[in-house]
């Protein structure tokens, strides 16, 4: 799994953060008083969420702090939601989960899993494929979406699975690009979106490993595809620093910032993309205790949009 994209991800947004001690220190702090009791994390109610969990361990290995008691707690967490009723995405936050604790502390709450749960877990991301070769986000779902079809080709990756007819989903992920070059989430849209783009990308990438490995000759994300998208994403940074969702969104967020500075340094252009602006953007919006909010409305800093935000930071200067 040594090129595994979660593994690339945590390691370029790590090393951008090493020279930041003070900010790594604090940051650490805040994230460990948020484990919980049962040794998950929460969102901003409610108790410990596997969505939320795997937020908060990828937050804690970019900062070179998933190991020891916290590691072995969240552990303990995972192979408890192993046997449960879970959701999709659920289960989708718990192999990123598991493989990110395996990668970074050496634990492996799957061990326990039994021989039939990965096959299982792939059965049912196989539920939510649609005609068209993308994935659905629920059973019932009709429109494939960008995203989901993103998560699920992270998924075969980390269980080290090959995605059955990666082509149509080649095919689908590429029918989602509009004139401006960006993505859109489901094909009905006609607006792209940051987001969308940013996991078609991803998706695009993931699915690149797999032609190579069957010998192909063509990239899936061709120099046309990637410089277009790359256009889209670096005319979306706005006066704050920051990149908002889409077009019609004037506000920006750490998520559509953090997605659209991993995309660029993906396609090998975050040269181009405005990192001093980004990083006073998330420094506004990083609390004095640790934690950041997800915007400048924003009032809670929560795991989620505290890895988001770490993210952008570990990112400037990574071009």
């Amino acid at each position: 799994m040594t090129n595994s994209y979660l593994l690339q991800l945590v390691l370029s947004v790590a090393q951008g953060l090493e020279p930041e001690v003070e900010l790594r220190e604090r940051q650490a702090k805040w994230l460990k008083a948020q484990q919980q009791d049962d040794g998950g994390f929460a969102g901003r109610d409610g108790p410990s969420d596997l969505y939320y969990s795997a937020f908060a361990l990828r937050s804690l290995a970019v900062l070179g702090e998933l190991q020891g008691e916290v590691a072995d707690q969240a552990a303990n967490f995972l192979s408890s939601r192993l046997h449960g009723n879970a959701s999709v995405i659920d289960l989708i936050s718990l192999v990123l989960s598991a493989k990110q604790l395996d990668m970074s502390a050496g634990i492996d709450p799957l061990a326990s899993a039994g021989d039939d749960w990965q096959a299982n877990v792939l059965g049912l991301l196989e539920q939510l494929r649609t005609a068209d070769g993308g994935y659905a986000k629920t059973i019932e779902g009709a429109a494939a979406s960008t995203y989901q079809s993103f998560l699920a080709l992270l998924v075969y990756q980390l269980l080290e699975e090959t995605p059955p007819e990666p082509a149509s989903l080649r095919d689908f992920l590429l029918s989602q690009q509009r004139e401006d070059g960006g993505f859109v989430e489901i094909r009905v849209m006609k607006r792209s979106g940051v987001n969308p783009t940013a996991a078609a990308i991803g998706g695009l990438k993931l699915l690149e490993a797999v032609f190579l490995e069957k010998g192909a000759t063509l990239p899936a994300l061709s120099l046309d595809i990637s410089n277009n998208a790359a256009e889209f994403l670096l005319e979306m940074q706005n006066e704050e620093g920051g990149v908002p969702a889409n077009t019609r969104i004037p506000i920006a967020d750490l998520l559509s910032t953090f997605t659209a500075m991993q995309s660029l340094h993906t396609l090998g252009r975050l040269d181009e993309f405005d990192q001093a602006a980004a990083r006073k953007f998330a420094q506004s919006v990083e609390q004095p205790t640790g934690g950041f909010l997800a915007a400048a409305w924003d009032q809670i800093a929560d795991v989620e949009y505290t890895f988001y935000g770490l993210g952008v930071l570990g990112l400037c200067g990574q071009s």
